[in-house]
């Protein structure tokens, strides 16, 4: 006999040959008589097809065990081809049962989740390999014992499956306080009745623990970041967001003006625009300054885990818990302000618990038994179109207008182009200090590839290019070719120009302008015309060197090399 692991495996492959004329059937029917002269009994006719399970009933419709019938497999054409005798099905069915149960417990074994398989009463069938090493309990202690005796009833999830007939998936939870988990449970059920339950378990305490350490750091940066910010710029927190065009300065004042109110804010703005800086800034501005700045990134964090970074859990809740628990990002956020990075990634059945915990300003640690009422004010933030995800039923709209309470859009850099050289001024400054080296010449074709560009990344996008550009500057000098291959190729080669001042800010040249300042690439000006173009960028900027260098795209420090080495001073140009 051929190894069976499946109830789907046919008769066929356990049917011997029939001897001729010894079974009698009538056209059209199931049931027939077994006719030898050495045997008398009934007989079932069944199709090849037929699988072990189908086979059950047939055996079954007997008045008594002892009557069990020879089943006979017979073609299409009704004529049978080979019979399987009750002795042979009993013998398939206990082998089948063996190879299922060792199929079982390798299966098990193999698996890196731990799996519990329990009855109807709760009591372990099954305990596998994983789940000693996680809970740290040997199986020939476990099985045939109740689940109730190693864990609180509280903490087993696989009582919902055995009671309610309820399936859980990845389901974050706490079974002992030094061990996490992600939990899929299930009823198991024959004929509808459940007759046991089954919870396979991921191990994810080490993820919880880098979790954890990530999340304290950040909050040292935090920390770091909130204390630069006193020495730096006590009477402006606002002093961090680069920029003087009209967008962002108004999106600034209108932050300056609900920094003083304790409204819950949502920011707009596209990744990377600095929609954390601006959260920052308003929680330095207000009254809440005193008090802790938390963030927390609705996106990268795992769902699981979310309602454990929020809300925290509760140590003692579970058997043999010693330790004090964890709070959560609200709860450490009390008295102060609770940032909640990119909340259109929030799933749908947390945003109810996150809608639950702002409008009630209390909440419960998981395991936690005791409410937790707080003070805390929400700044949230989303590149996402919330009004969009409400309509289409992605995001609730209640929580929707909890937090749309102030809405702040930041501009993406695209639409403050403006401001382009004073933030490439202020990065290329810092990174020549980081890298140590002295500060590089951009070449105008370089500023002109840049204020080009449409930027889908932002302030974020900008620094990094910066920051490569300041790497492989060569002699002092950023050049075109030192471009990532996407600017470059949205660079007009043959239209290289520099920025032109306009009432304190910078726009795109003029053609005269741009026909004064800047030599041409095929033919490059003789070095005679380099003090004509200096004394044009002076009296354009009305005698201010670092805006007179910016539009040169150069250093303050060269400008003034290049001023004494050609004899300029402030008698040598005019302005009205």
């Amino acid at each position: 006999m051929k190894p069976l692991f499946s109830l789907d495996s046919t008769l066929s492959s356990l049917a011997i040959p029939l001897p001729p004329d010894i079974v009698k059937i009538r056209a059209g029917e199931t049931v027939g008589e077994w006719i030898d002269k050495e045997r008398k009994g009934r007989v079932v006719i069944v199709s090849p097809t037929t699988t072990l399970e189908q086979s059950i009933s047939h055996i079954l419709a007997g008045p008594t065990v002892s009557d069990l019938p020879t089943i006979v497999i017979a073609d299409e054409q009704g004529t049978p081809t080979g019979m399987v005798e009750p002795h042979q099905l009993m013998t398939a069915f206990v082998v089948l049962t063996q190879n299922q149960s060792a199929l079982l417990s390798t299966l098990m074994d193999t698996m890196s989740e731990a799996v519990t398989i329990v009855d109807s009463r709760n009591v372990v069938q099954h305990w596998n390999r994983a789940a000693e090493t996680i809970y740290e309990i040997d199986r020939e202690q476990v099985v045939g014992t109740s689940l109730d005796e190693h864990f609180a009833s509280e903490s087993i999830r696989l009582l919902d499956a055995l009671r309610q007939g309820t399936s859980v998936q990845r389901v974050y939870h706490i079974p002992r306080p030094d061990s996490h988990v992600l939990i899929n449970a299930a009823p198991i059920r024959r004929e509808g009745e459940i007759i046991g339950a089954i919870s396979i378990e991921q191990d994810i305490t080490e993820l919880v623990r880098l979790n954890e350490e990530l999340a304290h750091t950040t909050a040292h940066l935090h920390n770091l970041q909130q204390e630069m910010s006193r020495f730096q710029a006590a009477d402006d927190p606002f002093y961090a967001i680069k920029g003087h065009s009209a967008s962002i300065q108004s999106a600034i004042g209108s932050a300056k003006k609900v920094a003083q109110t304790d409204a819950t804010v949502l920011i707009y703005g596209e990744s990377g625009v600095g929609k954390e800086l601006f959260a920052q800034a308003i929680h330095q501005a207000s009254r809440r300054h005193e008090k802790p700045f938390i963030a927390i990134n609705c996106g990268a964090i795992p769902a699981a885990l979310f309602e454990s970074e929020l809300f925290g859990y509760q140590g003692g809740a579970f058997t043999g818990a010693e330790k004090k628990g964890k709070p959560g990002k609200l709860e450490l956020a009390h008295g102060g302000t609770l940032f909640l990075d990119e909340i259109g990634e929030l799933p749908l059945e947390l945003q109810v618990k996150l809608l639950r915990a702002l409008q009630e300003r209390q909440f419960y640690r998981v395991g936690g038994t005791e409410p937790i009422t707080v003070n805390t004010r929400i700044v949230a933030a989303t590149n996402r179109q919330l009004e969009q995800m409400v309509a289409d039923g992605r995001f609730r709209e209640d929580l929707y207008y909890r937090l749309n309470v102030f809405s702040l859009e930041i501009p993406p850099l695209r639409e403050r182009r403006e401001d382009l050289p004073e933030l490439v001024q202020i990065f290329i400054h810092e990174y020549s200090v980081a890298h140590d080296h002295s500060v590089p010449r951009i070449s105008p074709e370089v500023m002109q590839a840049l204020f080009e560009y449409s930027w889908p990344g932002n302030i974020r996008q900008l620094r990094n290019v910066i920051e490569r550009l300041s790497i492989l500057q060569e002699n002092g000098v950023i050049l075109p070719e030192h471009l990532p291959s996407v600017i470059r190729s949205h660079a007009e080669p043959t239209h290289v120009s520099v920025l032109t001042p306009i009432g304190g800010t910078f726009a795109p040249p003029t053609p005269t302008t741009s026909s004064i300042l800047r030599p041409s690439i095929a033919h490059p000006s003789p070095p005679a015309n380099e003090k004509e173009r200096i004394l044009a960028a002076l009296e354009r900027t009305y005698g201010n060197k670092k805006a007179a260098a910016e539009l040169l795209g150069v250093s303050r420090g060269t400008l003034y090399n290049k001023m004494k080495k050609f004899n300029i001073n402030e008698e040598s140009f005019k302005w009205d």
